[in-house]
């Protein structure tokens, strides 16, 4: 069961029968709202309706103005919370990837119930530094031209950058759990390890995981860790 919804203008889905509680799930880069529907089939047998939505220029917001930059995508987050806020009892999250990191910028002054993190970048200073350094492209070359594309597919950009340097992860007081693939090549392990430690997480480790779990074997690893944390 779900229904398709717009909250001021952003594509939105809430899935299963109506619960007192729900969960808002932000995805990733690349993902869409419709890949909330494994997630959502297991927080329905545990209680929760879920809500997830479409970032912007994902989904069905691909080809619009409005890019996907920290700023837009805060304030995009901000609005899909304060209609679950009103819709549910308690509140809970899901974020993967980039949107742990939206999560974490949006809703620093939120109480979630819970919270799962999958993947998360966790330090985006520190992760746009090194594609910076990939690219020989210095600050000084970056604060200059405003944005500069990369072989990698990345567009830098400076104000993307300078907001992110002015606002950085910390304070954030939610009971969290995290799931973290060994190979992860955009999230160091002392990164992961120095944010569980301040905002006293619960850490899973999936061996020979990377960023992205894409084989069988780390969907099944997924789906164990969802079912025994949502």
């Amino acid at each position: 069961m779900k229904r398709t919804l717009s909250i001021e203008s952003i594509p939105a889905i809430v899935w299963g029968p109506p619960k007192d509680d729900g969960y808002l799930f932000v995805h990733g880069r690349m993902s869409r709202k419709e890949d909330a529907e494994g997630f959502a089939k297991i927080a329905a047998g545990k209680g929760y309706q879920v809500i997830s939505f479409d970032l912007p220029e994902h989904g069905e917001r691909k080809g619009e103005a409005y890019r996907c930059t920290v700023q837009n995508a805060v304030h995009d987050l901000q609005t899909i919370s304060d209609f679950a806020i009103s819709k549910w009892g308690t509140l809970s999250l899901f974020g993967s990837s980039l949107g742990a990191y939206f999560s974490l910028v949006a809703y620093r002054e939120l109480k979630f119930n819970k919270c799962l993190f999958q993947s998360p970048i966790l330090d985006m200073e520190n992760l746009i530094q090194s594609m910076m350094k990939s690219a020989n492209v210095t600050e000084e070359m970056l604060r200059e031209r405003r944005e500069i594309p990369t072989p990698m597919g990345e567009t830098l950009s400076w104000p993307y950058y300078e907001f992110v340097r002015e606002n950085p992860i910390v304070k954030w007081n939610n009971p969290t759990c995290i799931l973290y693939g060994s190979k992860d090549a955009l999230t160091p392990r002392n990164v992961v390890d120095t944010f569980v430690a301040n905002f006293h997480c619960n850490l899973a480790v999936l061996q020979n995981g990377e960023h992205y779990f894409h084989t069988e074997e780390q969907s099944m690893a997924v789906e164990k860790w969802l079912n025994l944390n949502i």
